[in-house]
Formats: structure tokens, sequence, C-alpha cells
């Protein structure tokens, strides 16, 4: 025997497929940081290796500071750089994640270093500034 459709079967429901619908494009929010890294004053980027990474100077434990990395090399003649890092979607939520991006010479040596805070939705620039000895 067939039960009949009775109210509180369809509100909860309709209630389930608004909620399903609400949450649909939180969690499918691409969690991809896009940007461009420049030079201090405009100039061109030194020909170095450019690392670039995530992370959090709320965490305390310096392995787990660092989200996501990506390196890219620089031939020195590009005044703006782009990169794109794949960032988990648990470390979106936290206010003080910012992005790094270090500069070294093939010896190892740092050339250059900057850092801004990450904004969720919208590309970062990140500005690098001259490491003085």
């Amino acid at each position: 025997m067939k039960r009949p459709t009775d109210r509180r079967t369809i509100l909860v429901t309709f209630g389930a497929a608004a909620v399903a619908a609400v949450a649909g494009p939180i969690v499918a929010q691409p969690t991809d940081i896009r940007g461009a890294v420049t030079f201090e004053g405009g100039a061109v980027v030194p020909k170095g290796h450019l690392e670039i990474y995530l992370e959090d100077p709320a965490i305390q434990d310096s392995a787990g500071r660092r989200a996501t990395e990506t390196r890219i090399s620089s031939d020195g003649g590009s005044k703006t750089i782009n990169f794109s890092l794949s960032a988990p979607a648990s470390s979106m939520a936290s206010p003080t994640l910012r992005i790094v991006a270090r500069l070294e010479r093939a010896d190892g040596w740092l050339v250059a270093r900057g850092s801004t805070k990450v904004k969720a939705g919208s590309p970062v620039y990140v500005t690098l500034n001259t490491v003085m000895y």
C-alpha cells in the first residue's frame, strides 16, 4: 500500500533542495589564485628563480605555514611575471593568509622579496623589493 504524500514531505523536499542550491555555488568556487609579480619602481625583474608561495603567519608550526608553492624562472627581460597557485580550500578562510614572492640568483643568494595579503576572488599583485645585506 502506498502512502499518500503529505504537506510535511513536500516541505522537507523543497527545504533540502533550497539548501543544496545555496551550498552548491559555495563549494564549487575555484581555489586558484592568479596574480602578477613586478619589481620596485617598474624596473625589469632580474634574472633568477622566483619562488611564490602561500603563507599563513598565524600558524606556529613552520612546516605547516606554507600551504602551496610554485617556482618560475625569470630571464631578466620581463617587467611583469604572471603566476597561478592552486590553494587548499581550508587555507582560504584565514584572514592572515598572504602570498610571498622571493627572487634568488642561481647561486642561492636572495635578490628581492615581496608579499601581500590574499583577497578572495581578486587577482594578487606582489611588488619585489631589493634585499639589502
